[in-house]
């Protein structure tokens, strides 16, 4: 168990003191896609899905997520972020979303889960905004693209 950070010597759950860590910059990012038909693609697009501006609408709403992840996660840090960032793709003919976030701190730690949270809330969104044209959208994927800063450096998902 003593991998597993957040858990204590005899197995319980608990938020990892990250006090004594250095402040140094960090940033992820992270992506999800949503799937959809082409035809509601091409709609999201041109900009006439029923509910509007759905990558706009998305972008808002990741940006909101990001900022309240330490209150949605139970063990993770609130932090203040520097910089969120939710930029969205469509892909008509494929029939996708992609949905890019990226954020940045200069904390003691990382901002994995504010770029995920992002996403997968965007994500939600478009989700949401599409539903009642295509009952079979679905979120195919939130990932994490890549991180930097702190002890453990950069990763890169390959």
């Amino acid at each position: 168990m003593s991998d597993l950070t957040h858990l204590d010597a005899d197995g319980t759950a608990r938020m990892v003191d990250v006090g004594a860590k250095p402040v140094t910059s960090r940033r992820a990012v992270a992506r999800a896609v949503v799937r959809m038909t082409p035809q509601t693609a091409a709609r999201v697009a041109a900009g006439d899905a029923p509910k509007g501006d759905v990558l706009g609408v998305a972008r808002i709403a990741g940006i909101q997520a990001a900022k309240r992840t330490g209150e949605l996660i139970p063990l993770c840090h609130p932090i203040g972020l520097d910089h969120i960032e939710v930029e969205g793709v469509i892909d008509a003919a494929a029939g996708t979303v992609t949905l890019t976030t990226t954020a940045a701190v200069t904390a003691r730690t990382g901002v994995e889960m504010e770029a995920m949270t992002a996403a997968g809330v965007a994500a939600l969104t478009v989700y949401d905004m599409v539903k009642g044209i295509d009952k079979g959208v679905e979120i195919a994927s939130v990932v994490l693209l890549e991180k930097s800063g702190g002890r453990s450096g950069t990763w890169t998902r390959a």
